[in-house]
């Protein structure tokens, strides 16, 4: 039996219009519904509610927006884009406000348009570079980067294996985040994920935690504990900066990974355990073997396969949809970035990575009331350079070095996509033709020519 296609509904009064999305939208693969006016689209919804709406704002009668906030407040969670031919701010929040999950500005591009339809109805689908289908990704894992695309690829591979994973990167570029997904796709899932923190616990007691102890091992044990192993029997333990280990305890961890059992302190009978281990850190393990700090047979044993997690700064591309989903999942509905504040957030180096821009994003939340971001909302290392970039151009008329620099790694990351380029940098690609004109200008004036 064929697979049902899915329906997207066209709002539009201008009958060239409703044919021209038309015919792209069936080229798309997608069924096609027509309704020339708000009411009419209403009627239609009631009796066949399509998959998607695209809507246009200004009709004739009862408005784009007005129909919106009709069907949200019928129950209707059907994605709506809506289209408009006036882009302003005011417009675009009045859309966000009302329901809407995006909003186009006409003259459409078509690119844009593909890639916010399948976005709408086909959010999971990301497949890797090499054109393995990755498993269903949760909500919290983003990035569309080759290089973490290339990351997830791995991770899919490995993650049905037992094999240990050594997962390395900065603070804050995710590492609980990727080791918690390789638990998530492994036979384990439904067993404990544990996380035991290395670098969190008192020298004195890291192998009571670890391990366990019996009643009476040591003053102050006035019960039996399981430790961290046993309580992740059958699942998944998650050693966080393992490179903070004390030497002393690495042998002992070295041969529990070698038998498969524990010696609880204090006992003198081995418990065996069933645990996948992860470890992860922020240092260089190879680094401290050198320095004599970490057991290279521990670091061996650990080291199965090597998964290094890109910096935020090596990752532009995700900044902006990391940054757009940190803001819904704070105040439950999309929220918009200015310009300016766009700029801040691509220029800006995120030593914190990720879990610096999460906090940066929720602090503009909170002081923009969720609607727009705007500069002056995140933290002033941040909102200054919104100031330098404005400076810059008051005083020399020219783009910023960094946002120059930003604009021409895209474009050659995306081989000269121009529409692709503009996603990536969350601007219109009418916007990036213009900095790409301002771009070429100021190499004639420098007297270089145009690579």
């Amino acid at each position: 039996m064929a697979e049902r296609k899915q329906t997207i509904l066209i709002v539009d009064d201008e009958a060239p219009q409703r044919r021209l999305l038309a015919g792209f939208v069936a080229s798309l693969g997608y069924q096609v519904a027509e309704a020339e006016s708000a009411e009419q689209m209403l009627e239609q919804v009631a009796v066949t509610p399509p998959d998607m709406i695209l809507l246009d704002v200004r009709l004739p009668g009862m408005s784009g927006l007005e129909a919106l906030h009709q069907l949200r407040k019928a129950g209707s969670e059907t994605p709506v884009l809506l289209i408009t031919a006036y882009a302003d701010l005011r417009e675009a929040v009045a859309a966000v406000k009302s329901g809407a999950d995006d909003y186009l500005a006409k003259p459409l591009d078509f690119e844009e348009l593909e890639a916010v339809i399948t976005d709408a109805l086909h959010p999971d689908h990301r497949p890797a570079p090499s054109g393995r289908e990755l498993p269903q990704l949760p909500p919290e894992v983003i990035g569309t980067g080759a290089s973490f695309q290339h990351l997830l690829e791995t991770v899919s591979i490995v993650a049905p294996t037992e094999v240990p994973v050594l997962i390395i990167g900065e603070s804050g570029t995710g590492k609980e985040v990727v080791a918690q997904l390789i638990h998530r796709w492994s036979p384990r899932a439904e067993k404990p994920f544990v996380v035991a923190n290395c670098a969190g616990l008192p020298e004195t007691l890291i192998e009571s935690e670890l391990f366990g102890h019996v009643k009476g091992a040591f003053t102050g044990a006035q019960q039996s504990r399981q430790g961290y192993f046993r309580a992740a029997d059958g699942g998944t333990l998650l050693l966080d900066e393992i490179g903070e280990l004390p030497l002393h305890l690495q042998p002992k961890l070295l041969r529990v990974l070698e038998t498969g059992q524990v010696m609880p302190v204090g006992s003198d009978h081995p418990v065996p355990v069933d645990v996948r281990i992860i470890a992860a850190t922020h240092r260089d393990v190879s680094a401290a073997v050198d320095q004599g700090t970490f057991r290279l047979d521990l670091y061996y044993r650990l080291n199965v396969v090597e998964l290094r997690l890109p910096p935020l700064r090596e990752r532009v591309e995700d900044i902006l949809p990391l940054a757009r989903h940190f803001a819904q999942q704070l105040t439950g509905h999309p929220v918009r970035f200015s310009p300016q504040a766009t700029q801040c957030l691509l220029a800006y180096s995120w030593p914190g990575n990720v879990r610096e821009l999460r906090n940066a994003v929720h602090r503009a939340c909170l002081l923009g009331r969720g609607d727009v971001i705007l500069p002056e909302h995140f933290p002033p290392a941040i909102a200054m350079l919104a100031q330098a970039a404005s400076s810059n151009r008051a005083t020399a008329g020219r783009l910023s070095q960094v946002e120059r620099a930003t604009i021409l790694a895209t474009l050659a990351e995306c081989r000269g996509n121009r529409t692709a380029a503009a996603r990536k940098l969350g601007l219109s690609r009418r916007a990036l033709i213009y900095k790409l004109r301002e771009i070429e200008r100021e190499n004639a004036d420098g007297g270089n020519s145009a690579q």
